[in-house]
């Protein structure tokens, strides 16, 4: 099974949605695109399911040109970050009305409807109707019916955007489980990098209406082959400064240095741009191989057992992500330690250097 776009494009009058791009998703696992609000996640979304037609290129599913089909003859279940449910049917002939559609026989509807039921915990709802259950039943819900429809292709849009945190950390929980061997290509889109982590499966960065990198989740996380790309998967945002190798040495605001070891001691005397991921920036030593680096407190926040800091040093501003409750002070002066062995290195293309 697979899913194609080859050199697929979107432009509305002058104005370009997606840039050409060519991709083929993986059939196993979850395909997920990350990118922020605007980059161009749901007009792909569009595209692959037929909503929108693109304006170059062509989409192939199962090696048949799909790119002229109407949704409907394309097969494919959607759910969107909205709770898109009709409010006059219950929880039953919600999840039913896709198979309805396709005149399946009343006892199958009967068995697949109650085992989808029981699979996303709402068998006891089955009578109720949207407007009587909460947000994360309706969402619920409306999973269910994409699951339901047995599709081979899946499209999910930010599905959990608009739950509370509980109810996002229970559902993300589930959906590896609920599409695990069904057979279809599942595609996710997300704004989330740790949403991201969590599903696994590949991922595809898209920036400004184009893949910037697509691979296995990890592997895209661990080594972007962009800054570009390491500034989409990156929450906090990544840190990044201009540097310097020169004598063996990497030099950082002329008042910062370090010695230039693994693939850094490889990289030509000239201008670099570092990048360091915030939980790589902490308030305490914590190994030999970091360097520290004064900055002036801007911006402090507290989530749980977590601290990150904002913090500038001349005109850059850096964040730092560390566990435990810190005592920043906004206008303080600051010591931070930056694990120099873990940094990140692009050419002035903004290329992966090292």
């Amino acid at each position: 099974m697979s899913l194609e776009l080859r050199g697929v494009g979107k432009r509305v009058g002058a104005e370009t949605h997606i840039h050409e791009t060519s991709l083929t998703l993986a059939s196993d696992g979850f395909n997920i695109l990350l990118g922020e609000t605007g980059a161009g996640k749901t007009t792909l979304i569009k595209l692959i399911a037929g909503l929108e037609k693109p304006t170059q290129g062509r989409i192939l599913f199962e090696g048949r040109d799909v790119t002229d089909l109407s949704p409907q003859k394309r097969n494919v279940s959607l759910v969107h970050q909205f709770f898109v449910n009709y409010p006059n049917l219950t929880v039953y002939e919600n999840i039913a009305s896709p198979l309805r559609v396709t005149r399946t026989a009343a006892a199958e509807i009967d068995r697949r409807v109650r085992e989808t039921a029981e699979l996303l915990h709402l068998a006891p709802m089955l009578s109720r109707r949207p407007q009587e259950l909460s947000g994360g039943q309706q969402q619920r819900t409306a999973l269910a019916r994409a699951i339901v429809k047995d599709t081979r292709l899946v499209l999910l849009d930010e599905p959990l955007a608009n739950l509370d945190y509980k109810l996002r950390e229970e559902l993300r929980d589930q959906l590896p489980t609920l599409f695990a061997g069904r057979g279809a290509i599942v595609v996710y889109a997300t704004s989330e990098p740790n949403e991201a982590l969590l599903l696994g499966g590949h991922t595809a960065t898209v920036s400004l209406g184009r893949i910037t990198q697509f691979g296995p989740t990890l592997e895209v996380y661990r080594a972007p082959s962009s800054l570009e790309t390491a500034r989409v998967f990156s929450d906090p945002p990544i840190n990044a400064a201009p540097v310097e190798k020169r004598d063996g040495e990497i030099r950082l605001l002329d008042r910062v240095r370090w010695s230039a070891t693994g693939a850094a001691a490889t990289l030509p005397d000239g201008p670099y741009t570092l990048a360091l991921r915030p939980h790589l920036v902490t308030p305490r030593r914590l190994s030999e191989h970091e360097v520290p680096l004064q900055g002036i407190v801007q911006i402090t926040e507290l989530s749980g057992s977590e601290s990150v800091a904002h913090f500038a040093v001349g005109d850059t501003t850096w964040v730092a992500q560390s566990n435990g409750v810190h005592p920043y002070r906004v206008g303080d002066t600051q010591e931070f330690w930056l694990d120099v062995a873990h940094a990140l290195y692009f050419a002035a293309d903004g290329r992966r250097a090292a």
